[in-house]
C-alpha cells in the first residue's frame, strides 16, 4: 500500500494526467488531420476505390491466412514441447523461440532470405539437384513464411505455457483410465488449448494486419501490398496526400474492429487446483510418438535456427572493419542510439507517471467518479498506439507539418515521440508489476520513518526500482533501434539510422553491405537485452529467499 502526503498525491495524479492528456494528444493530432484532408480530398480519391479495395482485401488476406497457419503449425509443437520433458535441447528451443519475438523485423527477413531467397541456400541445393525454376520468396508465399516465423514461436509458447499449467491429478486419472493420445488430446489438451486460441489468434493476427517491413521487403510489388506499406508508397514516391488518407483512416478502421473484437475474448479460466505433484504424462512414451514428437522438434529448430544462423554467416563475409570505419555509418549509429536513447527514456517517465497516478488512485478508498474514470482511461493510455499503428501516426503528423516547411526538418523528434509511444506497451508491463511489489513491501516502512519526496525516491525508490527500469530502459531501446516504420517515411542522407542504412544498401542491390550491417544492428540490439536482463535472475532468486 501506498501512502502519500497530499501534495505528493496531487503531484502524482498530476504527472499522470499530463502523461495521459500528451498521449492523447499527439494521436489525436495526427487523427484529426487525417480526418479533416480525409474530408477536403474524399472527391478524389473514395472508399470505394478499386485500388484502395484490393489493398483492403490483401491486408486481411495475409493477416487470416498468416493467422491460420502460425496457429495451425503452433499446435503440434507446443504438444511436442509438452509430452518430451526430457527431450535433448529442449530448453535451448524454447529459448530460441522467444529470439524472433526480440529481433528487430528486418534482421529477421534478411535471415529469411539467406535461406529461402533467389541465391538462399534452398535454391542452391535445388540448383544443384538440377531444377531450373527457383523458389520464390517475394509475394504472399514470402510474407506468409515470414510471419509464421515470428509469430509462430510467439503462439508455441503461449500453448505451452496453458499445457504446463494442466494439474498433476489430470494425468494420474489419464492414466488410471489407460487413455490413449487421441483420447488425451480430446478431453485433456484441445479444451485448454481451444481457450488460448482466441486470444492468441487475435493477438497474431493484430500483428500481421498492422506489419510493415516485412511486407516492405517480401511483399514484390502492388499485388501483395498492405495498408501500411501503401501509405508509405503513396507518401514516399507517389506523394498522392488524399490516398495516403484514406489509406490511413482504412488502417484505424480495421485496427479498430480488431482490438473491439479482442475485448470479447474470454481470458482462460483456472484448469483446477493441483497438490504440487510432480507433472508427469503418460502419453508421448511410446516409441513411435516420440519419433513424430522428435521429427517435429527438429524441423522447429532448423524452420528458426537456420535463418539466425544465415544472418550470422553472412554478416561475418562481409568486411566488418571496413563497414563500421566508413562516415555513414558512423553518422547511422550515433543517430540511433541517440534517438533510441531519447525514445527509452520518455517511455520509461511517461509509464512511470501512469503507473504511478493508476497506484496512487486505487489506493484511494474514497475516490471520486472523476478519479475512478481517470484511472481507467491510464490503463487504456499505452493501447492508443495499438489503435493508430507508427506509420499512421507518421502520416498524420507529416501533412500537419507540411504548412511549416518541411516536414523532415521534425522527423528527429516525430521518431522519438513515435518509438516512445510504440514501446509504451512493454514498458509497462516490465515496470508495473515490479512497482507493485516495491510498493507493497516498502510503503508502510517508508511512511512510518517519514520518507517523502526526495529522500524517498534516494534511499527506498531508486534502490528497489532501479532493475526494473533499467530493463524497461533496455527493451525499449532495442525495440527503437530496430524499428524501421516512422523512419521509412522521413529517412534520407540527414537522417540515417541503422535500420535505414540496412534497407537503402538493400535496395540498391549492395547485399554484402546490407548483411554486415545487419549482424552489428542485431549484435547491438542484443547487448541491450543482455545489460537489460543482467542480475535479474540472482535478484529474482534473492526475493524467494527473502519471502
Amino acid at each position: 500500500m501506498i501512502i502519500l502526503t497530499a501534495p505528493e498525491r496531487r503531484c502524482a495524479i498530476s504527472g499522470g494526467t499530463f502523461s495521459l492528456g500528451s498521449i492523447a494528444l499527439f494521436v489525436g493530432i495526427a487523427v484529426l488531420v487525417l480526418l479533416s484532408a480525409g474530408i477536403e480530398s474524399g472527391g478524389n480519391t473514395s472508399l470505394t476505390d478499386p485500388y484502395l479495395l484490393r489493398i483492403l482485401r490483401f491486408t486481411l488476406l495475409q493477416a487470416v491466412l498468416s493467422t491460420l497457419l502460425s496457429i495451425v503449425l503452433a499446435i503440434p509443437v507446443a504438444r511436442a514441447l509438452a509430452r518430451q520433458p526430457r527431450f535433448p535441447g529442449r530448453l535451448w528451443l524454447i529459448r530460441l523461440m522467444a529470439v524472433p519475438m526480440g529481433l528487430p523485423v528486418l534482421i529477421g527477413a534478411l535471415g529469411l532470405l539467406g535461406i529461402w531467397g533467389r541465391q538462399g541456400l534452398l535454391n542452391q541445393a535445388l540448383s544443384a539437384l538440377g531444377l531450373s525454376q527457383p523458389v520464390s520468396i517475394y509475394g504472399l508465399a514470402g510474407i506468409l513464411l515470414a510471419h509464421v516465423f515470428f509469430n509462430m514461436p510467439l503462439a508455441c509458447r503461449l500453448m505451452l505455457a496453458g499445457l504446463e499449467r494442466v494439474p498433476a491429478e489430470y494425468w494420474l486419472v489419464a492414466g488410471g483410465l489407460g487413455m490413449r493420445p487421441i483420447s488425451v488430446f480430446r478431453f485433456i489438451e484441445w479444451p485448454i488449448l481451444r481457450g488460448l486460441i482466441l486470444g492468441i489468434a487475435g493477438l497474431i493476427f493484430m500483428l500481421c494486419a498492422t506489419s510493415f517491413t516485412l511486407v516492405l521487403i517480401l511483399g514484390g510489388g502492388p499485388a501483395a501490398t498492405t495498408l501500411e506499406v501503401a501509405i508509405y508508397q503513396a507518401l514516399r514516391f507517389d506523394f498522392d496526400p488524399g490516398r495516403a488518407v484514406m489509406l490511413s483512416l482504412l488502417q484505424i478502421v480495421v485496427t479498430l474492429l480488431v482490438l473491439g473484437a479482442m475485448t470479447l475474448f474470454r481470458a482462460p479460466d483456472d484448469h483446477g487446483l493441483t497438490g504440487g505433484r510432480t507433472l508427469r504424462r503418460i502419453d508421448g512414451q511410446e516409441m513411435a510418438a516420440r519419433c513424430v514428437d522428435a521429427a517435429l522438434l527438429a524441423g522447429a529448430t532448423l524452420f528458426l535456427g537456420m535463418p539466425l544462423a544465415s544472418v550470422v554467416v553472412t554478416g561475418l563475409e562481409a568486411n566488418l572493419f571496413k563497414l563500421v570505419s566508413q562516415p555513414i555509418f558512423l553518422q547511422a549509429a550515433v543517430t540511433s542510439l541517440a534517438i533510441a536513447l531519447a525514445a527509452g527514456l520518455l517511455a520509461v517517465l511517461i509509464s512511470f507517471a501512469i503507473i504511478h497516478a493508476r497506484s496512487v488512485i486505487s489506493a484511494d478508498r474514497r475516490k471520486s467518479l472523476g478519479l475512478h474514470g481517470l484511472a481507467i482511461a491510464l490503463g487504456a493510455s499505452s493501447s492508443l498506439i495499438l489503435l493508430v499503428p507508427p506509420i499512421v501516426l507518421a502520416t498524420g503528423w507529416f501533412l500537419a507539418l507540411r504548412p511549416f516547411g518541411d516536414p523532415s526538418r521534425f522527423a528527429a523528434i516525430l521518431i522519438i515521440v513515435i518509438n516512445a509511444l510504440m514501446a509504451l506497451p512493454f514498458v509497462i508491463r516490465v515496470i508495473e508489476p515490479a512497482y507493485t511489489v516495491h510498493v507493497s513491501r516498502t510503503g508502510r516502512l517508508a511512511a512510518s520513518l517519514g520518507l517523502h519526496g526526495i529522500a524517498r525516491l534516494r534511499m527506498v525508490d531508486w534502490p528497489g526500482l532501479r532493475k526494473p527500469l533499467f530493463t524497461a530502459l533496455s527493451f525499449a531501446m532495442a525495440l527503437s533501434l530496430g524499428d524501421l516504420g516512422a523512419v521509412a517515411l522521413f529517412g534520407s542522407d540527414s537522417l540515417m539510422t541503422l535500420p535505414w542504412l540496412v534497407y537503402s544498401k538493400l535496395g540498391s542491390y549492395r547485399t554484402n553491405d546490407a548483411d554486415g550491417y545487419a549482424l552489428i544492428l542485431g549484435l547491438v540490439c542484443l547487448l541491450l537485452t543482455i545489460a537489460g536482463t543482467a542480475g535479474q535472475g540472482a535478484t529474482d532468486d534473492e526475493s524467494r529467499r527473502n519471502d
